[in-house]
């Protein structure tokens, strides 16, 4: 007999404590799930459907798209865009906003997604996943533009991301915590596995792409030398590294065994304003370490309070177990007031 809570009586039990709830973010999360499970079968069909492989298209990024970038995008667009629960949409795999079509009604909440984060590693079998932010849209706009959207991270309704591996996992907050689910093939529902994770406040084990180090800035450079050294340097204990190339990979791990995730920005031409996207990656990401207990940061602030600018804007991104990233934070102080002289700095703080 199968234990565990669906993710549906889960949610709907969460709406039951609020008395002025009215139902439809619970229709909309149900509506995203439903639309993950259809992606979830098509990544684990993928070499059996003729859908891996590059697509021979470009994003606005102009990064090569995948076959199931552009599959797992239209699932997305096709799921959410009638249920009446959206104002609008925005994608890391779509120039602008997509507006719901007129045939349709519209909600309250807006959506940004990235529909196959880690897409690069679907030939060679490597967990991947989709991740999602809900963001409420500003009274009064039915038609929301860009500027809607440019909402920073505190403003997040809720968060989250599906797992596609050796199981297909949901991991949630809406600000209550974190709850991680796993789906059951045999009835297709998620059940809940994981409630209330909680990540170290320390750990010895960091990921980052080390193949980088020549172009790190010294904050960065400094840290990792740190950690490499293990027993004979100044933290006194070895260090394991990891590195999986799926930022979606990477957190999830994380939350169930700690760790530190890092990718700095550096001095490479692409990357000097940091490598992952704010609304896309960054944010949710950030709001779901940050309610687990781990922290996340720029280097120089808190992810969560940078104020967009544009939809496709990236950043640098350090997030995990709060003493690490404390640690990494303060180094970037203590390196940029070497340089320049006690420039304003906001202070990492949830």
């Amino acid at each position: 007999m199968r234990k565990g809570m669906t993710f549906t009586r889960f949610i709907i039990e969460e709406q039951r404590r609020i008395p002025e709830s009215t139902g439809e973010f619970t229709l909309l999360l149900s509506a995203i799930v439903t639309a993950c499970k259809e992606i979830s079968d098509d990544v684990n069909r993928g070499q059996l459907i003729n859908v891996l492989g590059s697509a021979e298209t470009e994003n606005v990024q102009g990064e090569t798209q995948k076959k199931l970038d552009i599959i797992s995008n239209d699932i997305m667009l096709r799921a959410l865009e009638w249920s009446g629960h959206l104002a609008g949409m925005a994608s890391e795999e779509m120039e602008e906003v997509y507006p719901i079509p007129s045939k349709y009604p519209t909600g309250k909440y807006l959506l940004v997604f990235d529909p196959l984060d880690g897409s690069s590693n679907t030939e060679v079998n490597v967990s991947i996943g989709t991740i999602f932010s809900i963001l409420r849209c500003p009274e009064n706009i039915s038609a929301p533009r860009e500027e809607h959207f440019l909402q920073p991270g505190v403003r997040q309704v809720c968060a989250g991301y599906v797992l596609y591996g050796p199981a297909t996992n949901l991991v949630l907050t809406t600000g209550q915590g974190v709850n991680g689910f796993t789906l059951d093939q045999d009835i297709g529902e998620f059940i809940l596995t994981h409630p209330k994770l909680k990540i170290p406040a320390s750990t010895s084990e960091f990921a980052i792409n080390m193949s980088n180090q020549r172009h790190w800035e010294p904050a960065v450079k400094r840290y990792i030398d740190e950690v490499v050294a293990g027993t004979d340097g100044p933290r006194g204990r070895d260090f394991n590294t990891r590195w999986v190339a799926s930022m979606v990979a990477e957190v999830h791990r994380i939350l169930m065994r700690g760790g530190i995730f890092m990718y700095p920005r550096d001095n490479r031409e692409n990357v000097t304003e940091g490598r992952l996207r704010l609304l896309y990656e960054a944010n949710p990401m950030s709001f779901i370490i940050e309610q687990a207990g781990g922290a996340s940061s720029t280097g120089r602030e808190r992810v969560m309070g940078v104020c967009p600018d544009k939809l496709h804007q990236r950043i640098p991104v350090m997030l995990g177990a709060k003493e690490e990233v404390e640690r990494i934070h303060r180094y970037h102080i203590e390196m940029d007031e070497e340089l320049e002289g006690n420039p304003p700095y906001k202070q990492l703080a949830n």
